[in-house]
Order: structure tokens, then sequence, then C-alpha cells
């Protein structure tokens, strides 16, 4: 399946996602659980979700998960 944004870094999940997970809800409260809902190589779906109910834009979804992603690495 090919990436549907052309120049669009592709995003993966690493670490224990249950924990980042809890981590972001704690931060944005808005963020629900099906909001969160991770199923591995639907990692672009996480991030329309996520994109869509912060109200953020993709790349600045990218640096909170990767920032989430190393300060629970």
């Amino acid at each position: 399946m090919e990436n549907k944004e052309k120049n669009a870094p592709a995003f993966t999940i690493t670490g224990d996602w249950a924990v980042q997970s809890k981590q972001l809800r704690k931060k944005f409260s808005q963020l629900t659980d099906a909001d969160l809902k991770f199923e591995t190589g639907k990692e672009e779906d996480l991030l329309k979700r996520i994109e869509t109910r912060l109200h953020k834009k993709r790349e600045e979804v990218i640096s909170i998960l990767k920032k989430e992603q190393t300060t629970k690495s």
C-alpha cells in the first residue's frame, strides 16, 4: 500500500504503545481510547485520528509522538 500523501515520511510506532498512549491521554485529555487504538501496519490511520482530534498537522503529530517515544524508551 502506497503512502497517500506524497513526500510524507513513513512513521512507525516504537516502544510500548500502551504506556505512550496513556501519557498522551494525560497530556491531551480530548484524545479517546478509540483515537489511540493502534494496529500494526495502520500507523497512518492512527496519525489521521490524532490529527483530527487535536486539530494539528501531520508533522506536528509525528513530532509529538516521537518526543513521547524518546522519553519513554
